[in-house]
């Protein structure tokens, strides 16, 4: 009996209906499609990830209709589904919440620096709150050479301090001496920038928080996850 990996191998574009023709169930299609991040290009219709031009194109190659015909399939307004490499102007809302949601999730499971660093490069932008409910964001910039530099730089009204790689490193290595409930940011160590990075840990599902902050952070997530 064929599997997915023998269908995928065969056909360059995946269906619910190509997978139950050969007695596949749609919840294996769906299983295999998500956990090897194949991009949606149409409704029911999945590919391996490419960029978006080389995605059109071989896909209406493959289907047979015109680069205009598929780019009115298209799931959301942007495009398609990208990996987490690709940059946000280049995906759509909805995609963004779904690479944001599968970063934190894994971060959660595997609190390392590289999985921290991905969900923080994914957050910029977002807004978040102090343990006192003060709101702020942040941004991620690239130095000269191209690659994004070890440091947040905080927007809190019209100021903008920078926040070390290392500050926040450290507060993560402290989650576990504090317990399952951080009841203050100066709990996390005395580190600059801590009231931050604790509005930021709480929102990443790293850290739990008392009742009380946990009601004035909340407000500012809305449906932005």
């Amino acid at each position: 009996m064929m599997n997915m990996n023998n269908l995928a191998q065969t056909h360059e574009i995946l269906t619910p209906q190509l997978a139950t023709k050969v007695g596949l169930t749609k919840f294996e299609f769906y299983k295999y499609v998500k956990a090897n991040e194949y991009e949606q290009v149409g409704h029911g219709v999945y590919r391996e990830t490419q960029d978006y031009k080389t995605s059109i194109l071989s896909t209406a190659k493959a289907l047979k209709l015109s680069k205009a015909s598929v780019t009115s399939y298209l799931p959301y307004e942007k495009g398609v589904y990208f990996p987490s490499a690709a940059e946000k102007e280049k995906i759509s809302v909805g995609a963004e919440r779904q690479r944001r949601y599968r970063a934190v999730r894994k971060l959660r499971t595997e609190p390392t620096e590289e999985h921290l660093w991905e969900v923080v490069l994914l957050y910029a932008g977002v807004r978040f709150k102090t343990y006192s409910g003060l709101p702020f964001t942040y941004e991620m910039r690239k130095g000269r050479n191209g690659q994004y530099t070890k440091e947040l730089w905080i927007n809190r009204r019209e100021n903008s301090k920078s926040l070390a790689w290392s500050s926040v490193l450290l507060a993560l290595g402290n989650i576990k001496k504090v317990g399952e409930v951080v009841e203050r940011p100066k709990a996390l160590g005395d580190i600059r920038g801590v009231t931050y990075i604790y509005g930021m840990f709480y929102r990443f599902g790293l850290i739990n928080v008392p009742d009380e902050a946990k009601e004035k952070m909340k407000k500012a997530f809305g449906k932005s996850f």
